[in-house]
């Protein structure tokens, strides 16, 4: 596996794929791999030719009280399981190759970003569309892999593929989650043992729901009181949103009458951890 750490390499060396006709996959990350990155880089191999994994703790993504500084970072681990799991490249710029002296020009998506995670996180949006959108002028991948646990996140890069003609296609891919059954992040290893089974309250209240509307309930009312009850109960968990959403347009639903979103996140002591899961109505 090869390491490039500048812009201009990586930008030659997709050049020379391209003109040789290589199809190149992409998986966008900000490090400390667990299974969810892995499983996203295995699954690019199956569409393209050659694929390119980016490590890069992105500053403009956020905000000032939040865990930039601390965020979890252990680069020799990552490349060597990139390497294991067939990545071809990993790119590792630094701040200033992404971001140079005197930057200051941002992307911007309105309306998908603004509930959710976009009220609670005003810079955060801005930042991952800004950031994606460089390193696939810097990668120029045909293909881009983004995992569903950051669901919002996924519709918002859609969203900007589309308004801004970009030829590359975007795919999901579902959220890979521990034997326990919460959904993989590398915030995760933030929580103590004791904040553990806390933790668990939100796969515990998705899949309430799902029951809930097996059984026939459609009114979000309804799935949402019972849903809050779950992540509330006992306490010790602070709930940032628990709603119902349109997944393509992240408008809000009142009764789940087609597919429709269940988006969570929470704090658990200072951790935010987010889920969601599709609810779609019984037949």
């Amino acid at each position: 596996m090869r390491i490039i750490e500048t812009v201009s390499e990586m930008q030659q060396q997709a050049d020379d794929w391209r003109r040789a006709g290589k199809r190149i996959g992409f998986v966008p990350t900000m490090g400390y791999f667990h299974e969810g990155h892995l499983m996203l880089m295995r699954k690019v191999r199956g569409e393209a030719d050659m694929v390119v994994a980016s490590i890069f703790v992105n500053p403009a993504q956020f905000g000032p009280n939040e865990d930039l500084a601390t965020y979890p970072r252990d680069l020799d681990r990552d490349l060597r399981l990139a390497g294991e799991v067939g990545v071809d490249v990993a790119f590792v710029p630094q701040v200033g190759e992404i971001y140079p002296d005197g930057y200051q020009t941002y992307v911007e998506v309105t309306k998908v970003t603004a509930p959710l995670c976009g009220r609670s996180r005003p810079l955060f949006f801005r930042g991952v569309a800004t950031v994606v959108v460089k390193l696939f002028h810097i990668v120029k991948p045909h293909v881009a892999f983004f995992g569903e646990k950051d669901y919002q996140q996924l519709v918002t890069i859609r969203r900007m593929v589309k308004d801004l003609n970009l030829d590359i296609e975007i795919l999901g891919h579902p959220i890979v989650r521990e034997p326990d059954d919460l959904a993989m992040s590398s915030r995760n290893k933030y929580l103590t043992p004791e904040q553990r089974p806390l933790a668990l309250r939100l796969s515990r209240a998705l899949k309430a729901a799902r029951a809930r509307v097996a059984l026939g309930e459609r009114n979000g009312s309804v799935i949402l009181k019972e849903v809050r009850e779950l992540l509330d109960a006992g306490g010790e968990v602070r709930i940032d949103y628990a709603e119902l959403r349109d997944p393509a347009t992240m408008e809000e639903v009142g009764s789940v009458d087609g597919p429709s979103l269940l988006a969570l996140a929470v704090f658990v002591g200072t951790t935010r951890l987010i889920d969601n899961c599709i609810l779609r109505p019984a037949a």
